[in-house]
């Protein structure tokens, strides 16, 4: 786990918003759920707060997720295919966890990448 915090390359930067980026979704439907609390029955007004904060938390998630995507295609030279599935996977909830598993599964992430561990062990 200690090396899901590190920061260094692109590709840990794309794993890292990417899986960052599921909780955050989480949190900002919590928080339209509450601002609707009155009409749910939970409580006697809206709850405002949590859009506010949890939707500004997602919002610099998004950017920062969507700007390594971005960073990626040009450092890995992804096809046009893989950079627009990326930006997809930033406006879909919960997509950006399945992109960023199939970006690792085929070579897309570099040294995260299990087809890119055996091309470095051979030279």
């Amino acid at each position: 786990m200690g090396d899901f915090f590190d920061l260094s390359t692109v590709a840990k930067r794309v794993r890292f918003f990417g899986v960052l980026e599921a909780p955050s979704w989480v949190l900002l439907l919590l928080g339209s759920l509450l601002k609707r609390a009155d009409a749910l029955g939970i409580a006697d007004q809206p709850i405002k707060w949590p859009v506010m904060v949890f939707g500004m938390l997602h919002g610099l998630i998004f950017l920062a997720y969507a700007f390594s995507v971005l960073l990626a295609s040009r450092e890995f030279e992804w096809p046009a295919k893989t950079t627009v599935l990326g930006l997809l996977s930033t406006v879909i909830p919960f997509a950006s966890v399945f992109f960023e598993r199939w970006a690792i599964r085929t070579g897309q992430l570099g040294e995260l990448s299990e087809a890119a561990a055996p091309a470095a062990a051979r030279s």
